[in-house]
């Protein structure tokens, strides 16, 4: 069985218009509900064996923060450039190519490439997941090269504000 766990980047600085899209920092509201949510997915019993980002800032940066959470070293993050401008096919294929020693793993990335990939591979619709916002999917297959839209099964959405109103 493979577990995919899915992160949108927390909450991002717009405060410095200088600064380029790829370079944006957290903001408070992000650097908070980074750990945040590492913490509520902790709890739900989930290991990850790999942790894999796009390099963009804010997105390494929530990664960093749920490395830190489930005390994964943050030099063992892998770093794929093809995350920030992928679409969700081509993230489908990334995670098909996942070393299959590795049974769970959590990708950090951006919208609109999430919210798709989400929806294809659990056939639930998701109209958007929010900054911050955790999807994980299970699938029956040994292989990650066996995964696809048909076989995935949603096993929980979250986000901050969700998490807050509890």
């Amino acid at each position: 069985m493979k577990t995919l766990i899915l992160v949108r980047h927390a909450k991002s600085s717009w405060d410095d218009a200088s600064v380029s899209d790829f370079d944006r920092p957290l903001n408070d509201r992000g650097k908070s509900d980074a750990p945040l949510m590492a913490e509520l997915i902790m709890k739900k019993k989930i290991k990850p064996d790999l942790l894999v980002s796009s390099p963009a800032n804010r997105a390494l940066s929530t990664a960093e923060a749920y490395a830190g959470i489930f005390n994964f070293p943050s030099v063992c993050i892998i770093k794929e450039k093809s995350i920030y401008a992928a679409g969700y096919k081509e993230l489908i294929k990334l995670i098909q190519d996942f070393d299959d020693e590795n049974d769970c793993v959590f990708l950090f990335g951006h919208n609109p490439d999430i919210t798709h990939l989400s929806s294809r591979l659990t056939g639930n619709r998701i109209d958007n997941v929010p900054t911050c916002g955790t999807v994980g999917i299970e699938f029956k297959v040994k292989k990650w090269a066996d995964i696809s839209t048909e076989n995935g099964k949603m096993l929980f959405f979250e986000y901050p504000k969700k998490v807050k109103k509890t």
